[in-house]
């Protein structure tokens, strides 16, 4: 029977320890999630792309624009495609599931969910979903986390660890 290699066992000798790049949204309407995102997160465009590598486009078919978003050293690469499918994510089907953004402070998580509710209110934004952000929870270690839907449906969690919290 094979043995499975452990991340300790490194043929390459190399260290391998991976940094978040970006976060690839796919997006049936660019203006929309782009506007949201910055206004959200107060994101700034870096590019835009209308042309694409063979490689993109084998990956990607029907791409159309994609632009890179930024905000301190987190970057969103949103996309999209001809054809895009409207169905919005969630549910039983494998996907990432959400991706978990940390908060200096309570008051911090609370003041990204109430912009959230201000961004929906304003009407400004066409969400694919009817979905609200989930009440602020704590557990048993303090730690506090909300979730929150971007306006494609995908999953934003929102957390904050006290000091001296171990995650």
């Amino acid at each position: 029977m094979p043995r499975t290699q452990t991340a300790t066992e490194r043929p390459t000798g190399l260290d391998l320890v991976p940094e978040l790049h970006h976060v690839g949204v796919q997006t049936g309407d660019l203006d929309n999630s782009v506007a949201w995102y910055q206004e959200f997160f107060g994101c700034r465009p870096n590019w835009t792309l209308d042309t694409f590598s063979e490689l993109t486009l084998s990956r990607l078919p029907g791409i159309t624009r994609l632009t890179e978003l930024a905000v301190a050293g987190l970057r969103f690469h949103l996309f999209e495609r001809a054809g895009h499918d409207d169905a919005v994510p969630g549910g039983n089907t494998r996907q990432f599931q959400h991706i978990c953004l940390s908060t200096g402070s309570a008051e911090e998580l609370r003041a990204w969910r109430d912009r959230w509710f201000h961004l929906y209110e304003s009407g400004r934004y066409t969400f694919a979903g009817e979905e609200r952000p989930t009440d602020i929870v704590t557990d048993a270690d303090g730690v506090q986390s909300c979730y929150v839907l971007d306006v494609n449906g995908l999953e934003l969690e929102f957390t904050y660890v006290p000091p001296g919290g171990d995650r």
